[in-house]
């Protein structure tokens, strides 16, 4: 089995670089036209969506709120899936466009363009609409896909591969552009990290801890993933209360399986009188366990005692952590030690204040007075997004389109030669 599982994914990886070859040239339009397709496709297809995303719902009685919600589907999620699809076919195209240029004294016309990636291989857990975002973004950035979904969305996410083929191929673009691995078989997962032959140039992993540290683990090739959404919100003495109250009961229960929902809160010693209370209430009253340090209980018996574990913990349900600090300082100390370079979000009328976060966190995304909620791609204008990249390295952030380009130079002469 395992030889035939080498060969199944070489041959993904041998078709997928031819594919990607052809998707480099084209023009614009013509990738365009292919995710306006899939966008048609989705539309036109939802009922069977939907039935078999019923198949994966009844096969995981068995799993968390928040892997339910991520995995599950209706008509309202679909219909914003195919809005995403039509706002990345309508995207600038990132491909050839000049990041910068300049001419050198020896007359050398230099200029920086972006060009695509090659292959790309994402491998995800649960959410099954990664598979038309990751392939409507890596066709608009020019590249190919090859995708590898888990054992709990198998039924919608080969589905959604077969709507894709055919949508493609209607458009006159090559089979291989995004390709479902076919097989659940978890030895798929070892020969894309190894990089089907050489044929896999970036892996994305979308999903839990334990697959994304395999994944940076083990991958021979580059990687593009983060750790998990340690998300906080600090509310600062000069913020308003009710903006403060609105936002993190917004960033903690719109919905508490994403990666951008706030898992701390942290409040200002100067007004945690006032606040602490006003925030418990408004959580509580939402259906939200509150886990907090000796400071914050003593302004409210609702307040459980934290455990050291709870300021490393994603919940990624209604169960949130609070701390008292002293001042923004203690905010960025906090973060500094508990956060996972996710999103961060301060709450305050003072914009000095709130400069000094936004300069000193060091997260991929940080905010001033707006929920973490808003940390997607989707809401950052991009469309849709493969994940949320926490690494140091680009790119950080909303992976869309454009950060799933690399760059080339392009140097013209006209008859120099270095002495």
């Amino acid at each position: 089995m395992t030889d035939e599982i080498t060969t199944l994914v070489g041959q993904l990886g041998k078709d997928a670089r031819a594919a990607g070859r052809i998707l480099a040239t084209l023009p614009a339009d013509k990738r365009r036209e292919g995710i306006l397709a899939l966008a048609d496709a989705v539309d036109a297809r939802k009922n069977d969506i939907l039935e078999a995303n019923q198949k994966d719902l009844d096969a995981g009685a068995h799993l968390s709120d928040a892997m339910k919600d991520r995995l599950a589907l209706d008509e309202g999620r679909l219909d914003g899936a195919v809005e995403g699809l039509r706002m990345v076919a309508n995207l600038d195209d990132p491909v050839g466009s000049v990041i910068a240029e300049w001419d050198r004294p020896n007359g050398l016309h230099i200029e920086r363009v972006r060009m695509p990636m090659g292959v790309i291989a994402v491998i995800y857990e649960a959410r099954p609409m990664v598979t038309v975002d990751a392939a409507s973004l890596c066709m608009k950035s020019g590249n190919a896909v090859i995708l590898r979904p888990g054992s709990d969305s198998l039924h919608t996410s080969r589905m959604l591969g077969e709507i894709m083929a055919s949508a493609f191929e209607s458009a006159g673009l090559p089979k291989a552009a995004a390709q479902v691995v076919p097989t659940p078989d978890r030895a798929a997962v070892g020969e894309i990290l190894k990089g089907a032959g050489g044929n896999i140039d970036v892996v994305v992993p979308r999903g839990g801890r334990s697959l994304v540290e395999r994944v940076q683990n083990e991958a021979r090739v580059p990687v593009i993933g983060h750790l998990e959404g340690l998300c906080h919100v600090y509310l600062d003495k000069d913020a308003d209360a009710d903006m403060a109250r609105d936002i993190i009961v917004n960033a903690k229960m719109r919905r508490t399986g994403v990666c951008g929902s706030a898992e701390t809160v942290l409040i200002d010693r100067a007004v945690a009188s006032r606040l602490v209370p006003l925030v418990t209430e408004a959580l509580s009253a939402a259906g939200c366990e509150i886990r907090g340090d000796q400071d914050s209980q003593v302004f409210d018996d609702r307040i459980k005692a934290a455990e050291e574990a709870d300021w490393t913990t994603e919940y990624l349900g209604p169960t949130i952590a609070m701390a008292v600090v002293d001042g923004v300082e203690g905010a960025i100390d906090h973060i500094a030690v508990y956060g996972s370079g996710h999103t961060e979000s301060i709450v305050t009328d003072n914009q000095d204040t709130a400069d000094r976060f936004q300069a000193a966190v060091d997260s991929s995304i940080v905010m001033h007075n707006a929920s973490t909620q808003f940390a997607d791609g989707g809401e950052f204008g991009m469309g849709a997004e493969i994940g949320i990249a926490t690494g140091r390295l680009a790119p950080r952030g909303p992976v869309g389109a454009e950060q799933l380009c690399t760059y080339k130079y392009l140097v013209k002469g006209n008859g120099q030669t270095r002495p």
